[in-house]
Parts: structure tokens; C-alpha cells; sequence
């Protein structure tokens, strides 16, 4: 697998995660237990994570000389939780494996 791919993988899987985490912990701890600073830690980490995605996302597709449609699609599953990792599965499935 080309280390343009490993690496969208990896970004996304730690987006992805980030962004459940916000949803599923962050938020909850800032309106019912009235804990905001999970969000800005949580939230911080996830923006960064955000923008590398999208900056793989693009490296990726230049690379690999992916269709226009793949980007839209990278781009919207990133703003899903759990898109980064069906984003994934769906360029795995996208993809012929190299035999060595």
C-alpha cells in the first residue's frame, strides 16, 4: 500500500476517533455536568485533526490521480461520525493490492 494511503488511514483513524469522542464524551461532560473544558481540549485536538485529514485527503488523491468524486466523498465522510473509517473501507475496496 503506498505510504500516501497509510497515512490517510491513519489521520482519519485518529479524526475519526476524536470526533466520537467529542460527540460521545466532550459534549456530554459540558452540558450535563457542566464541564466545558473537555470540549476545548477535545475540540482543539479534533480541528487539527480535521485539517490533517483534509490535507492527506488531498495529498492522497494527487498521488494516487483520484477522480474528483473521491475527494467530495473523503471530504463530506469526515463531517459523519464514523465516515473516516467506512471513508476507508471504501478505498481499500477502491484500491487493487499490489502483489511484491
Amino acid at each position: 500500500m503506498p505510504a500516501v494511503l497509510r497515512q490517510l488511514f491513519w489521520i482519519g483513524r485518529l479524526e475519526g476517533a476524536s470526533f466520537l469522542l467529542l460527540l460521545g464524551v466532550a459534549m456530554p461532560l459540558k452540558y450535563l455536568a457542566g464541564q466545558p473544558l473537555a470540549v476545548r481540549v477535545v475540540g482543539t485536538l479534533h480541528g487539527v485533526l480535521f485539517v490533517l485529514f483534509l490535507a492527506a485527503l488531498w495529498r492522497a488523491a494527487d498521488a494516487q490521480a483520484w477522480p474528483r468524486r473521491h475527494v467530495i466523498v473523503g471530504a463530506i465522510a469526515s463531517l459523519v461520525p464514523f465516515g473516516t473509517f467506512w471513508f476507508e473501507r471504501w478505498v481499500r475496496a477502491a484500491t487493487p493490492a499490489r502483489r511484491t
